[in-house]
């Protein structure tokens, strides 16, 4: 294998290097028994990041407006704290926040299909820390999710 072939492949992914050698993974889902396209598939990362985008901007806004009227330099706190309220909140009960909404993503739970409270709490709570969902697994999974045995799909 020469130079641009080993870049190439180390580029293209883990996933596509092991295509190469011959090991098929599957698709994302496969394995907690999910569609491959369509609805209930896994979501993905860009949806998943346009939702998380769109919620912290509107928890930023009701902290900023609602809650220290612009004047205290503590708002990004305020706002986590909206967030984390909104997050458990929302998925506890409906199953998506707006951002979510606006996105086509609901959470499920993989047993149940529907997130109770003490789930939405867990995983909530362990997104706000943030590098829960920067460690993700073969399905797409953060480990949050993987924790609270939850998964978002889209709707």
């Amino acid at each position: 294998m020469d130079n641009r072939q080993a870049i190439g492949s180390w580029l293209s992914g883990p996933r596509a290097a092991a295509e190469e050698a011959g090991v098929d993974f599957g698709y994302r889902g496969e394995q907690l028994g999910l569609p491959e396209e369509g609805p209930g598939s896994i979501a993905r990362p860009g949806r998943r990041l346009g939702a998380i985008a769109v919620d912290w901007a509107l928890c930023l806004l009701i902290a900023y407006g609602l809650i220290t009227h612009g004047y205290d330099q503590a708002t990004s706190n305020w706002a986590l704290l909206v967030f984390f309220l909104l997050g458990v909140l929302t998925v506890g009960s409906v199953g998506f926040t707006p951002g979510k909404r606006l996105f086509g993503l609901r959470v499920v739970a993989l047993d149940t299909h529907r997130v109770n409270p003490a789930r939405a709490l867990l995983r909530t709570a362990l997104l706000c820390l943030a590098v829960p969902a920067l460690i993700w697994d073969r399905d797409g999974r953060g480990l949050h999710d993987r924790v609270a045995r939850t998964v978002e799909v889209r709707i």
